[in-house]
C-alpha cells in the first residue's frame, strides 16, 4: 500500500503568517513494496476546509513528476491575512495511488508594509525615562459587541515582547521577534487568538524588553545598537460571525506603565517586584498609565516570522542540594543547560529570592563565575505575600549547570528539590537525526553535542549562551552546520539567517565576523582591518546556503543567495597581487590550535594557507551553485578560477618533495577535505597526517578550522582505524577527555577543566561551545554511513565504516526530506550484520567495502521489486537500490583482518546511476 505519510508547506505541518507569495509544499510517503518511486502527484488548494471542491482555488491536475519536496504554489495571487486549504494525492512507479490527504492548511500574514495600519508607539518621553530598567507595559481597552469567526495579532516590537488578553499570555512563544538584523529585516508574528475572545470587555496588553534591540550586548557592554526607544506594533483584525470585521491598532490611544520586571536583560538577568505587580488591567489608574506616543520606525524592514519559534522545550529536575565549602547552597541541575529556572513558593511579602547561575563548580566544590566576566546571570524576586506563586524570568535566558539559591533558608533540602525546576529554552527544531554505539563514552559525547546545539540555537547560531558575549560568529556557525543538519530541522533557522548574513555583508562583498553584526567598529578598530572579515568566517556566506541546498533542497534558497554569494569571491579575488592566493589581511587561522605558540589564540598552521584553501573551497561551491542553477557563464568562469587557485596552493604551500611546507595537522587536513591534491600527492599527504596523529600518541592539536575535518580527511583516506583512535582517546586532548571530566556539553577548549582542576583562562572558557561538536557529522557520515548524493538525500551514500578496532556497533537514522534512513551495524563474534533503510522516493548507494559477492548475503525485508543491481568495484561491492528495507551478514572469518587500507581509499568509489 502506498501511503502519504506527513504534509508541510514550508517545513510547518500548519504554517501560520507567512509573506512568501510562492509557499512550497512537500510530502513524504511510506509504502510495503521495495523500490518505490512516486510517478505522477496532484496538488489542491481551496478557500474553504468544508466546501473544498466547491471552492478550488487551484490544481495542479495529475502531474507527472518525481518531485515530492518544494513545489511552489503557482496559482492566483495570494491575498493577506487569509487561510488557503491544500490536500495532495500521489501515484507511484506500481500504479498504486494514495487517497487524498488530511487537508492541511497554509495562512499569510500582511504581506506588505502598506497592509500595516498600526503606528509604532513608545512611552511617551514626558512620563517615562527611555533608558530606564523596568520593562515597558502597553493597553487597550477592548469591547466585544458581537460573536467572533475569527480573530489574528500581528505583532511586532523594538525588543522583545509579550502579548496578553486579560493577564493571559498569548501563545508559549519566548523572546518573540528574534533576533535578527533589525535594520533591513525585523520579524513580525502571526497570532490566532479567535478561542480566546468572545462577546464582552477585553484589555489587550503587551510587555516590551530591551532585548537584543537596545540591551546590553557584547563584552563591551553597547547599549541601543538598533535604536534608543522600546516600542510595540500590533494590529488586531476580528471577522464577526455576521460577516463584518474591525481593526484594532497601536496608536495614541495606549497607555503606557511599568511594572513589576525593574530589569530584565540577557547578561543581568531579571529583578522581578511582585508588589508592583498589575492585577486588573481593566483598571485604568491614570496615576500609573499615561498616554502612548507614537514614534518613527520604519516598517519596509518588516517581514513575517521565518525561524522556528523559540520555547520552553524540556522541563529538568535538579538532582542535587550542594552545601558548598564557602557554605553556598547550590542545585545541581544535573546537565548544563540554556534556559532559566521555575521556582514555586510562598514567602512572606517583601522578602527576597535571588538565584545566581553558573556552569561549573571550581576544584574545591565552591560555585564558580569567573568565566561569565561581566554577566551577572543574576535572578532577584520579591514576594507580595499573596500566597503560593510559580515564577520564572520573562526576557532573558542563562547558561548553567548549578543554580546559587540566596533567601530560602528554612526549607529542608527536599523542600529545595521540589520548589525549583530547570526549563529548557531554544528555537524549537524538530529532531531528525539519532545517533548510538556501543561505546557508552561515545554515546555520552553525542549527546554532549545534542545540548551544545540546543543550548546555542537561541533564534542566532551563538558562540556561547552564558558570558557577555552570546554572538551569531560566523565561522562557528559553518564549522557546524552539516552536524546541525543531522541532528535537527534546522532549514528555517538557517534560512533566516543566511538571509541577515545577507543583509549585513558590505557593498565590497566582505562578511562580518559575527551576524546579525554588532561588532565593526571595535573588530575593525583593534585588528586594524577595516575590511573586517576573515577567511572562514567570512566563507559562511557560502558554506551556509550550499550546506541548506545539499541537506534540504533548497534551491530556492539557493538561488536567492547566490550573488551574495559571487560578490565574496568576487572580494577576495580583488585582493593582493595573485588572483589566485589570499595572502592579505587579517585572518583567525586554526583558531585555538593547541600548536599555537604560548599566551597565543593563533594557531600554527600559517593564515594565508587557511586563507587559499578556503578561498577554493568557496570558489568550489560557488562553480557548483552556478551548475545547480544552470548558469553556464559562471559555471566555465568559477572552473578556470578554482583550477587556477588549486595550481597556486599547491606551488606555495607543497614543497617539491611533496611535503606540506606547514607541519601540522591543519596543514594536512585542509587540502585533503577541500580536495586540492589527488594522486601521489594526495597519498603522500594523507600518510603523513597519519604519521603526525601516531607520532603525537594519537592526539589532536587541531583547532576550529581543522578539528570538524580532522577524522574526515583521515576515514575518506585510508586511516579510519587511526580516526577511531581520535574519537576513543580519553587523555587531554581529546574529545572524550572533558566527557570523562564530567562535561556534558562541548567545551571551547580541550582544557577548559585542566586534569588537576585547575580552569583555562577566564577570558574566554566557555563550557557549552559547540565548534568542537562538528565531530558529529563525521560520527553519522563514516561511523554510522548515511550520507548524501544528491541534494535533499534524493539519492542516498550508504557505507558503514566497520572497524575490528574499539567499537562493535553503531546505528544511526535521519529523517531525511523524503523519510527515514537508517544504517545500522553490529558485530558479534564472526558476524556482522548490517541493516539499511531507504524511504519512499528516494534511491541509495549501498557500499560494503572490500567484500566480494561469494562472501555476502542479501536479505530484502520488504516484499516487492527485488531488482538490486550489484557491482564489483576496486573498493567492494556497490548496491544500488530503490526504497525498503536490507539486510547484509557478513562472516568475519572470510574478510581482511584490516578492512580499511590505506591502499584502496574510499574517493576511488565508482558512481553507478540506477
Amino acid at each position: 500500500m502506498l501511503k502519504l505519510k506527513t504534509l508541510t508547506c514550508e517545513y510547518r505541518d500548519f504554517l501560520l503568517g507567512t509573506d512568501l507569495p510562492h509557499p512550497r509544499f512537500s510530502w513524504k510517503l511510506t509504502s510495503d513494496r521495495n523500490n518505490t518511486m512516486q510517478e505522477f502527484y496532484q496538488i489542491q488548494v481551496s478557500l474553504s476546509e468544508k466546501r473544498f471542491e466547491n471552492s478550488l482555488l487551484w490544481d495542479t491536475g495529475k502531474n507527472k513528476s518525481e518531485q515530492s519536496i518544494h513545489l511552489p504554489y503557482t496559482g492566483p495571487d495570494l491575498n493577506p491575512g487569509t487561510r488557503y486549504y491544500y490536500r495532495v494525492r500521489v501515484w507511484d512507479n506500481y500504479g498504486c495511488e494514495t487517497e487524498w490527504s488530511n487537508i492541511h492548511w497554509f495562512e499569510t500574514g500582511l504581506m506588505s508594509s502598506k497592509n500595516w495600519q498600526a503606528k509604532w508607539i513608545t512611552p511617551d518621553p514626558n512620563f517615562f525615562d527611555l533608558d530606564s530598567k523596568p520593562i515597558t507595559v502597553f493597553r487597550k481597552p477592548l469591547q466585544i459587541e458581537k460573536k467572533v469567526l475569527s480573530a489574528r495579532i500581528y505583532a511586532t516590537s523594538a525588543g522583545i515582547y509579550d502579548i496578553y488578553l486579560n493577564n493571559q499570555k498569548i501563545g508559549d512563544d519566548l523572546f518573540a521577534p528574534g533576533w535578527s538584523s533589525y535594520k533591513h529585516r525585523h520579524q513580525y508574528q502571526t497570532y490566532d487568538i479567535t478561542d480566546m475572545i468572545s462577546p464582552g470587555e477585553f484589555v489587550i496588553g503587551a510587555m516590551v524588553a530591551d532585548g537584543w534591540y537596545k540591551g546590553e550586548l557584547t563584552w563591551l557592554s553597547k547599549r541601543n545598537i538598533y535604536g534608543k526607544e522600546r516600542a510595540l506594533l500590533l494590529q488586531l483584525h476580528i471577522v464577526f460571525e455576521d460577516g463584518t470585521e474591525e481593526v484594532i491598532v497601536t496608536d495614541s490611544t495606549w497607555k503606557a506603565s511599568t511594572g513589576p520586571i525593574l530589569l530584565s536583560e540577557f547578561y543581568a538577568g531579571e529583578t522581578y517586584d511582585a508588589r508592583l505587580e498589575i492585577r486588573d488591567y481593566h483598571n485604568e489608574d491614570n496615576s500609573v498609565w499615561k498616554k502612548a506616543t507614537i514614534c518613527d520606525l520604519p516598517f519596509n524592514q518588516l517581514v513575517a516570522q521565518e525561524n522556528w519559534p523559540t520555547k520552553v522545550t524540556e522541563i529538568i529536575t535538579p538532582i542535587a542540594v550542594i552545601k558548598t565549602p564557602n557554605g553556598e547552597t547550590v542545585l545541581d541541575m544535573g546537565q548544563n543547560m540554556v534556559g532559566r529556572v521555575r521556582m514555586d513558593i510562598n514567602i512572606p511579602a517583601g522578602e527576597k529570592i535571588v538565584l545566581y547561575h553558573a556552569e561549573v563548580l571550581d576544584k574545591e566544590g565552591n560555585f564558580y563565575t569567573g568565566n561569565l566576566r561581566k554577566a551577572k546571570q543574576k535572578v532577584e524576586y520579591i514576594s507580595n505575600g499573596n500566597g503560593p506563586v510559580s515564577y520564572a524570568a520573562h526576557f532573558t535566558f542563562q547558561g548553567f549547570r548549578y543554580v546559587k539559591v540566596e533567601g530560602i533558608d528554612t526549607l529542608s533540602e527536599q523542600e529545595l528539590l521540589n520548589s525549583f525546576v530547570g526549563e529548557v529554552i531554544h528555537t524549537n527544531m524538530p529532531r531528525t537525526g539519532y545517533f548510538e554505539s556501543s561505546n557508552e563514552l561515545v554515546n555520552k559525547l553525542y549527546n554532549n553535542i545534542l545540548w551544545g546545539q540546543r543550548g546555542n540555537f537561541i533564534d542566532v547560531p551563538t558562540d556561547c549562551p552564558q558570558r557577555d558575549e552570546r554572538l551569531g560568529w560566523t565561522g562557528d556557525a559553518q564549522i557546524f552546520i552539516r552536524t546541525a543538519a543531522y541532528n535537527y530541522q534546522v532549514a528555517p533557522f538557517f534560512t533566516k539567517w543566511v538571509r541577515d548574513l545577507k543583509s549585513d555583508q558590505t557593498s565590497n562583498g566582505t562578511v562580518p565576523f559575527v551576524v546579525p553584526d554588532v561588532l565593526e567598529d571595535y573588530i575593525s578598530g583593534m585588528w586594524g582591518d577595516y575590511n573586517y572579515t576573515s577567511s572562514a568566517w567570512g566563507d559562511a556566506v557560502t558554506i551556509c546556503p550550499w550546506t541548506l541546498y545539499r541537506t534540504f533542497g533548497d534551491e530556492r534558497l539557493l538561488e536567492e543567495q547566490y550573488e551574495s554569494m559571487k560578490a565574496w569571491i568576487e572580494y577576495i579575488r580583488a585582493q593582493g597581487a595573485n588572483p589566485y592566493l589570499w595572502n592579505t589581511g587579517f585572518h583567525f587561522g586554526d583558531w585555538l590550535a593547541l600548536d599555537a605558540e604560548e599566551d597565543s589564540y593563533f594557531g600554527a598552521t600559517p593564515e594565508h594557507l587557511v586563507a587559499t584553501a578556503y578561498y577554493a573551497y568557496s570558489t568550489r561551491i560557488v562553480r557548483d551553485a552556478a551548475q545547480v542553477l544552470h548558469i553556464e557563464e559562471d559555471v566555465r568562469k568559477y572552473d578556470q578560477l578554482l583550477s587556477g587557485i588549486i595550481q597556486e596552493f599547491e606551488r606555495t604551500f607543497i614543497s617539491t618533495d611533496v611535503k606540506m611546507i606547514a607541519n601540522t595537522q591543519t596543514a594536512h587536513i585542509l587540502p585533503l577535505v577541500f580536495n586540492l591534491i589527488d594522486g601521489k600527492v594526495r597519498e603522500q599527504v594523507a600518510a603523513d597526517l597519519n604519521q603526525l596523529i601516531k607520532e603525537n600518541n594519537y592526539h589532536l592539536s587541531t583547532g576550529f578550522v581543522g578539528t570538524p575535518y580532522l577524522c574526515i580527511a583521515l576515514s575518506e583516506n585510508g586511516y579510519h582505524e587511526t580516526a577511531l583512535r581520535l574519537l576513543l582517546q580519553e587523555s587531554y586532548p581529546s574529545w572524550l577527555f572533558s566527557v570523562i571530566q564530567g562535561a556534558t556539553t562541548i567545551w571551547e577548549h580541550w582544557d577548559g577543566i585542566k586534569q588537576d582542576g585547575s580552569f583555562w583562562s577566564d577570558d574566554m572558557n566557555s563550557y557549552n561551545h559547540y565548534a568542537y561538536g562538528a565531530i558529529g557529522e563525521w560520527l553519522y557520515r563514516y561511523v554510522a554511513g548515511i550520507d548524501l548524493e544528491e541534494a535533499g538525500y534524493r539519492k542516498i551514500k550508504i557505507q558503514p565504516h566497520i572497524s575490528d578496532y574499539g567499537l562493535s556497533s553503531a546505528k544511526a537514522s535521519l529523517e531525511s526530506p523524503y523519510g527515514t534512513i537508517l544504517c545500522s551495524w553490529e558485530r558479534k563474534e564472526a558476524i556482522i550484520n548490517i541493516n539499511v533503510e531507504i524511504p519512499v522516493n528516494s534511491k541509495a548507494e549501498i557500499l560494503l567495502k572490500d567484500i566480494s559477492k561469494d562472501k555476502l548475503k542479501v536479505q530484502t525485508l520488504t516484499p516487492g521489486e527485488e531488482n538490486i543491481l550489484v557491482s564489483d568495484t576496486l573498493d567492494g561491492l556497490v548496491y544500488l537500490v530503490g526504497s525498503g528495507c536490507y539486510s547484509f551478514q557478513l562472516k568475519t572469518g572470510d574478510l581482511p583482518s584490516n578492512l580499511y587500507s590505506a591502499q584502496t581509499p574510499t574517493y576511488l568509489i565508482h558512481k553507478y546511476n540506477l
